[in-house]
């Protein structure tokens, strides 16, 4: 077993257990050793295994275990992965059943499937079983995440196992996986990437860089993009700013990748790759899973599935992709992951890094490229995002939770009524004012605002609900908006918050009518101006407006990392780019991870300076008797504190030292 699947195993009694670990840890084999321990000596009657789509269920293929020295082989019977098969008749939900009432022994199914069955079959007919949950970042707190919500049946009635795993515990929004009182019942597996790059026998190094051009980013990809090394590259969004021209022209942006790569030489017949020669004189093959003809993405799909894209490098070159060979994509060869335009979403840029960070034989270092446009904006403020975004990159490789706030719009009228759960503060709700709640338990909070208008479709109730980061995103990345708000000293503020504004919404998402759109407008701007008076009070400490506010800032640190707040640079050099710079990092390396773990560490004790000093005597006679000091990821909780002692007085002598 490798070091995380010996920890994980160890647990293996447990009747809730959670593994936090990163991408290419051996999460699947992990279970697999758990799960048949459970059903060979713990009375475990069957084992269900759900992941979030189909392509994953690969992963619980056979597996002759026994070669290797365990026990017992694993076995699927295929018509019981129902991520391959087409199940019985009436559908998978009916295969569900029907695998409950045999005496086989293990199901893979898709998340969807899981929900489905227990929504039509009830929780008791699954006592006594192992439900395992893959990819647990997709399971949620949040009332209307109906797999949450199973979850918690489950564990109230108390009569199944459950193993939960994952590569990023965060969602990037305010709803925390696991409510805390849930989350207490299950025992934690945590391993990072630094304990991770330790023991791996080939790679060791992660690089990071951020490159900003103008024009078309086909222009410049090849600035970035080595046809040497073995990519991922995935394209923009198709509603995004960098796209070239949206849904209709996504095969000409990769047509003009191909071009710039070199000359098309054809396709492979038995692949579907495409075969390009390089200036070099060397034949690459190119997987398109962009193109999404019945005829052609099959055969493609069906050729990253064969076995030899594990046992040969040179099966494939570049995969270019738009929303596929994201999260659970396994191709170890992987170098370098391309992605080109802006993403808001935090797990998504950690799990298409865990695409590049397999090991493999001679592959020494990995890194993470994001093409972006380029921003009319200082470049101390672009440095300092950057910076931000590296930190939170880092931390959330250290299995810490990084969330933003979720914020609930609601229009003023003489019938509201305060929300069960919302501080309001110290004077309480207001019926005669517009009102700002803070509910703590859920990280959120609730504002009225007299006017505003609510979306009527369920596509703009989703993006005022789930999307407005991006939004705001494409808004803070347009360069007319950002050039005309920063140097136009005539400029009327309307004519950004509601031109500009909704022409960017409507070029986002053209299906969504004129009402809708001014609905989310109208959302977008107040969770701008809330932002701003939040980072104002935090900057000023002129709370007299807004103490809502600032203990909605102090709240979510309850629940996650602040990492503006930690004194760390990640950033190694800016160098010119184009027309613009780039910004690449520092190597995210054993040492630089662990290093940054302390510094996390030292921002969450709990403890005054006495306690601190005590921990830290003892910790010397921990490293006298054991040649080491604590430490700060052990599964000791008292080799933590110890570690944490540490880290949190050479803060203490830092601050004083610094003023």
């Amino acid at each position: 077993m490798r070091a995380m699947q010996e920890l994980a195993y160890e647990k293996r009694g447990e009747q809730y257990l959670l593994i936090k670990s990163p991408p290419a840890s051996g999460k699947s084999r992990a279970l697999m050793f758990i799960a048949l321990d459970k059903l060979n000596n713990q009375d475990i009657k069957q084992v269900i295994i759900a992941v979030p789509e189909k392509s994953i269920g690969s992963s619980f293929n056979n597996e002759s275990l026994s070669n290797y020295g365990f026990y017992y082989d694993w076995e699927v019977t295929p018509k019981w992965n129902l991520c391959n098969s087409p199940g019985e008749d009436g559908g998978k939900v009916k295969s569900v059943k029907a695998f409950l009432e045999s005496t086989d022994k293990v199901l893979v199914c898709t998340h969807a499937t899981l929900r489905f069955a227990v929504e039509r079959f009830g929780i008791d007919v699954f006592d006594n079983r192992l439900i395992a949950i893959d990819e647990f970042h997709h399971v949620s707190a949040s009332e209307d995440n109906v797999l949450g919500s199973q979850l918690k049946d489950f564990i109230e009635r108390d009569k199944v196992h459950i193993v939960a795993m994952t590569g990023s515990y965060f969602r990037g929004d305010a709803n925390p996986v696991l409510m805390p009182d849930d989350e207490l019942k299950f025992v934690p597996v945590t391993y990072t990437y630094y304990e991770q790059l330790s023991g791996y026998e080939y790679l060791k190094t992660l690089n990071i860089g951020y490159y900003f051009y103008s024009g078309a980013y086909t222009d410049d990809i090849t600035k970035v993009l080595n046809p040497e090394e073995k990519t991922i590259i995935h394209i923009p969004n198709v509603n995004s700013r960098e796209s070239i021209g949206g849904t209709r022209f996504k095969q000409q942006e990769v047509d003009n990748i191909l071009n710039e790569l070199g000359e098309w030489q054809g396709i492979e017949e038995s692949t579907g790759f495409n075969l390009i020669k390089t200036n070099s004189g060397k034949i690459i093959k190119v997987a398109n899973l962009v193109d999404d003809d019945p005829s052609k993405r099959p055969i493609v799909q069906a050729a990253l599935r064969m076995s030899e894209i594990k046992s040969n490098r040179d099966h494939v070159d570049i995969i270019i992709a738009l929303g596929m060979a994201k999260e659970g994509f396994d191709w170890i060869w992987c170098e370098h992951a391309l992605t080109i335009g802006y993403r808001s979403s935090l797990t998504e840029i950690v799990q298409i890094i865990g695409r590049a960070t397999r090991d493999a034989p001679n592959k020494t270092h990995a890194r993470f490229t994001n093409l972006i446009a380029e921003v009319d904006a200082t470049e101390d403020s672009v440095t300092d995002a950057v910076n931000d975004t590296l930190k939170a990159i880092s931390a959330s490789l250290l299995m810490e939770q990084v969330l933003i706030p979720k914020m609930n719009f609601t229009p003023k009228n003489p019938q509201n009524n305060p929300e069960d759960g919302y501080d309001y503060g110290e004077g309480g709700y207001d019926p005669n004012k517009e009102n700002v709640g803070w509910n703590e338990e859920k990280g959120e909070y609730q504002v009225e605002i007299k006017g505003l208008a609510m979306p009527e479709g369920e596509d703009a109730k989703r993006i005022c609900k789930e999307d407005l980061s991006e939004v705001i995103a494409a808004f803070a990345q347009d360069k007319e908006a950002i050039g005309r708000g920063l140097f136009d000293e005539e400029l009327v503020p309307q004519e950004l918050t509601q031109v500009r504004l909704g022409k960017i919404i409507k070029e986002k998402y053209p299906e969504i009518d004129d009402e809708d759109i001014e609905a989310i407008r109208q959302h977008a701007v107040a969770a701008l101006n809330i932002t701003q008076m939040a980072k104002q009070a935090i900057n000023t400490g002129n709370e007299d407006n807004i103490k809502t506010n600032t203990s909605l800032i102090d709240g979510i640190r309850k629940f996650a990392l602040d990492v503006r707040h930690l004194d760390v640079d990640w950033i190694d050099s800016i160098n010119p780019f184009s027309e613009a710079y780039s910004i690449l990092s520092k190597s995210m390396n054993e040492k630089s991870l662990k290093a940054m773990a302390e510094v996390i560490s030292a921002k969450k004790p709990n403890m005054s300076i006495e306690d601190a000093r005590i921990l830290a005597r003892r910790a010397l006679k921990f490293k006298n008797e054991r040649g080491r000091l604590p430490d700060i990821k052990s599964a000791d909780p008292y080799e933590q504190k110890m570690a944490q002692a540490i880290a949190y007085l050479a803060r203490k002598k830092s601050e004083e030292q610094n003023g």
